[in-house]
């Protein structure tokens, strides 16, 4: 096996070039120190912005300057940490940084409040103005929410609320994590331990006893637990329908989706057009369970590949020519631009001791469109999440290009559209180009597993998230039995009638980090959607339809989400992309039918 570096003997050229953010530990620190300058300055406008247009100009300006600035300054101590978390002196900048960033906030958050106190028709008359250009956005935004904000008196005491407000959430985390002991699992290789991060391995293993004896070990703990869960998770929802009446909105629905502007229809149509095609999801687990060759198809049997990973050996700098040639339809600047980065200083590339797990991409106004890879060149999936991350980074590089520094960042709903976007059209061009029918089998069968768990299953946690919710807004306390028995039912419509639950199946609801985050998890099923239709778009299309992609990609912050993208020519306040991505599912459902695996 090879031996996992040391940061410090990480080749260079491996790593990430943070000198577009600063370029010396001495421009970072004056930098820091800056957050803290600017914000006293701020905190002198204290009771001036009512009554003065240019004192709220300045203000705005000032305010501008400072959150750039400490964006800058918390995206080079955070790179930093991902690389190592062992050494001291980038947790030091870290903590550094934060200190500062909540002192700032502490001084700075009454800008909000004194805008939220100027009327209405004065506030749009400042908005219109020219020296309020860049503001425009920001000021709608927030005059958006207006109906919802309370008293100044009132909003201290949620500020004052926050921190225990999240109890709930923190103590799953800590119990789930930390506390719980789920024992080991019996392996060729020895005992290993069973914890939520290996939990997913060992429902991947080929080995079906294995996977049993994992299955059962790990739910047996959460069995061990269920009413101290069932009780942190009532209280979460009962947080969510506190804040949801205490403000004025008529659901903790509505409140989740008001701030993005997305009608509840949408979440709606959402589960309604997924359970409207769950024949073609049961016709996927009769395939999975004849094409493992089981007698009966079990809740541990869902996650074990169809196909195993292909051996293929693709060295980092050949991964991107492959992205640049399945990218192609997006055009030459962009792969250029890509490309280019992926090669020269966006990527910190490989695993060294103490560097995150995992992938990602950390966009910012200022300097490179980060993306954090630990590349392995034996492994194709590691090529899916380069074009994936990648996707990311373009998104925010035309995001932060085409807006001001106000309102570039793109919401959460849209996120995951550019990344899937490039993932589908590396799938397509690597089937397109395959003469190898394993490799054919593989890529079908892993593509169809990824829409799946994107599309139908975060579905099913959002359906679930939705009825908890109005449980308990229509008077229905949520206890252990009742929790159990909503998700057995969403269990039993969704996997269909070939699957064989065991008893402690429905604790999975009981398990899921997500839904300490309410009504988040239908972004991952809207995203996937997005992106399936507008790749056909795209591929199907001319000059036209690429430019519209492209009014979405430049579009960042400057648009709510659902009119970001109709931009780019997909309405998700409509049902129909949600049908068009399950039909490509079913398409998909179809070929792995006509395999001979």
């Amino acid at each position: 096996m090879k031996t996992i570096p040391l940061r410090k003997d990480v080749k260079q050229s491996d790593k990430w070039d943070l000198t577009s953010l600063f370029k010396t530990e001495q421009d970072w620190e004056v930098s820091l120190s800056k957050i803290t300058e600017i914000a006293n300055k701020i905190s002198e406008y204290q009771g001036q912005i009512k009554d003065s247009a240019q004192k709220m100009l300045e203000v705005l300006k000032l305010n501008e300057e400072m959150e750039q600035i400490a964006e800058s300054v918390g995206s080079y101590a955070f790179l930093l940490t991902t690389t190592d978390a062992g050494d001291s002196t980038y947790q030091d900048k870290q903590g550094r940084y934060m200190m500062a960033a909540v002192e700032a906030q502490t001084k700075t958050c009454f800008i909000v409040t004194e805008i939220q106190e100027i009327p209405e028709e004065e506030l749009k008359t400042r908005m219109n103005l020219p020296d309020y250009a860049a503001y425009k956005i920001f000021l709608e935004k927030l005059l958006h929410q207006k109906p919802y904000i309370l008293s100044e008196k009132e909003e201290r005491l949620f500020a004052l609320q926050a921190e225990s407000s999240g109890t709930a959430k923190k103590a799953f985390s800590m119990l789930t994590n930390v506390d719980m002991d789920f024992g080991t699992v019996k392996t060729p290789e020895g005992e290993l331990p069973l914890t939520q991060t290996t939990y997913s391995s060992f429902m991947e293993n080929p080995d079906r006893n294995i996977r049993k004896e994992a299955y059962t070990k790990f739910y047996k703990t959460f069995d061990n637990h269920k009413n101290t869960i069932a009780t942190l998770y009532a209280g979460n929802v009962q947080q969510d329908i506190y804040h949801a009446r205490a403000r004025g909105y008529k659901s903790s629905l509505q409140m989740a989706l008001y701030p993005d502007n997305v009608p509840e229809e949408v979440y709606r149509n959402l589960i309604s057009t997924v359970r409207e095609n769950l024949s073609t999801l049961h016709k996927f687990y009769s395939l999975r369970k004849k094409i493992l060759k089981l007698d009966e198809l079990r809740h541990y049997d869902v996650y074990t590949p169809l196909v195993s990973e292909i051996k293929c050996t693709t060295p980092y700098e050949e991964a991107v020519e492959i992205l640049r040639n399945a990218l192609s339809p997006l055009g030459k600047d962009y792969t250029d631009i890509l490309c280019n980065g992926l090669l020269n200083g966006w990527v910190d590339r490989y695993e060294n001791k103490g560097k995150r797990s995992g992938a990602f991409s950390a966009g910012a106004y200022t300097g490179y469109p980060y993306i954090l890879l630990n590349y392995k060149e034996d492994v194709l999936r590691d090529v899916f999440t380069m074009a994936h991350e990648g996707g990311h980074s373009m998104h925010s590089y035309f995001s932060a290009k085409s807006n001001p520094f106000m309102c570039y960042d793109y919401t959460i709903f849209e996120a995951e559209v550019a990344s899937t976007f490039n993932e589908q059209l590396l799938f397509e061009y690597l089937l397109k180009n395959t003469t190898d029918e394993k490799m054919k089998a593989y890529l079908l069968c892993t593509r169809a597993s990824d829409v799946l768990a994107t599309l139908h299953r975060q579905t099913m946690f959002a359906e679930y998230e939705l009825k908890a919710h109005e449980l308990v807004e229509n008077g229905t306390p949520l206890s252990v039995e009742v929790l159990r028995s909503e998700y057995r039912k969403l269990l039993q419509d969704y996997f269909g009638p070939e699957m064989v639950f065991e008893e402690e199946s429905d604790l999975e609801g009981l398990r899921i980090p997500h839904f300490y985050n309410s009504f988040y998890v239908y972004k991952y099923s809207t995203g996937i959607s997005a992106a399936l239709a507008l790749s056909d778009r795209v591929l199907n299309g001319g000059k036209s339809e690429l430019e519209d992609y492209y009014k979405f990609l430049k579009s960042g912050g400057s648009r709510y989400p659902i009119d970001s993208l109709k931009l780019a020519g997909v309405d998700m306040s409509k049902p129909e992309p949600i049908q068009a991505a399950l039909n490509k599912f079913a398409d998909l459902v179809e070929q792995i039918s006509n395999l001979k695996i």
